[in-house]
């Protein structure tokens, strides 16, 4: 690494460090680990990054991923919005549509009626009949005025509520434009956080040597394998013995079988999933289709204790619901990381646990 990279690094670590300290008072970092001997041929001017630097990297770059993830919620929930809110707009054109023929008919209805009493000298029928001299037609005839007035009437009340439904199907395609648009924002703005938050981690991991890397790919799996193994201490696993449902199954067998397969955010399969993509497609695949984004899930789905949980249901993590796995069993569970990560197999107590739901309940 050049003395002027080193240098941006440097400069940037002192600024996560900072950042961290401010942010999380008495947060600890790892102890230190040995410096590495640098190898044949590197740099003089090389000098290896120390273990609570690049913890705070780590850290940092964990914040970065969790922020792009919960903006990924956002902007999920903003498309499946849209898509709710143009199927709406569809169907009110359809109405607006249909109200019209309808008003045009009724129209001609009354502009024939109108025609007819024009042809008849422009007297009422009331009048032609009291003009008549059989009594017979007079009270014939007043029958079907009776019957002509109930069905101008009819005619003119018909004309009115189609007038007022094209009206109310107006108001509210206006309404679901606004939201539509408010939508679109919505969603623009989610995927600029997104895209920044991403490109920030990317940038911050580009500046790292290859040897750096590794020992931040460590301090990931030491992280990880840290928590697993304090929520596997507090004995929980031996409490958890529900078995999975035939639905649970399919959902499992649909999540494994995506292993190996990129993050991608908003992603939905088949080549590429985010989060809340993956469990939603595996239950879909089981015949219960679910909430799109994790927090809708948490949200909507029935919530169980962790004691009682069984393979597929759904683990919600961090106190803001930004991520969601699939639990298989013996303490594991699938799921699709972050970007730069696959689909994979970890432990459910590897990242903080907000609770669990259960799809299909």
């Amino acid at each position: 690494m050049g003395t002027g990279k080193r240098g941006l690094i440097a400069s940037g670590v002192t600024v996560v460090c900072a950042v961290t300290v401010l942010a999380a008072p008495g947060t600890a970092f790892a102890s230190p680990a040995p410096t590495p001997t640098p190898t044949a041929g590197a740099s003089a001017s090389s000098t290896a990054m120390p273990t609570k630097d690049l913890e705070a990297v780590r850290e940092r770059l964990d914040k970065l991923y969790r922020e792009a993830a919960a903006a990924t919620d956002a902007y999920n929930a903003a498309e499946e919005k849209a898509q709710k809110q143009s199927a709406e707009l569809v169907e009110l054109a359809k109405k607006i549509v249909q109200g019209k023929e309808e008003l045009a008919e009724l129209k001609d209805r009354a502009g024939a009626a109108a025609r007819a009493q024009y042809r008849s000298g422009g007297l009422p029928d009331e009048a032609h009949l009291m003009l008549s001299d059989d009594p017979q037609e007079f009270l014939d005839g007043a029958g079907r005025v009776l019957q002509g007035q109930h069905a101008t009437k009819g005619l003119i009340a018909a004309m009115t509520r189609t007038q007022q439904d094209l009206e109310q199907y107006a108001e509210d395609a206006s309404a679901q434009w606004k939201k539509l648009e408010a939508g679109r924002k919505a969603k623009a703005s989610a995927k600029k956080k997104i895209e920044k938050r991403i490109a920030t981690a990317e940038e911050l991991e580009s500046q790292l040597e290859e040897s750096e890397k590794k020992r931040l790919a460590e301090l990931e799996k030491q992280a990880a394998l840290k928590a697993q193994t304090a929520w596997l201490d507090s004995g929980v696993l031996d409490e958890i013995s529900g078995k999975a449902t035939e639905q649970g199954k399919k959902a499992v067998e649909y999540a494994t079988a995506q292993i190996g397969k990129p993050y991608e955010w908003g992603a939905e399969g088949p080549k590429t999933y985010d989060c809340s993509g993956l469990t939603s497609q595996a239950w879909a695949s089981a015949g219960s289709p679910i909430p799109r984004t994790s927090q809708q899930q948490w949200q909507q789905l029935s919530r169980v204790d962790v004691k009682d949980m069984r393979p597929g249901d759904l683990i919600i993590y961090f106190d803001d619901a930004s991520h969601v796995a699939l639990y298989v069993g013996d303490g594991t569970i699938v799921h699709a990381p972050r970007p730069g990560r696959t689909v994979t197999l970890a432990g459910a107590g590897s990242m903080p646990i907000l609770g669990v739901v259960r799809p299909g309940a």
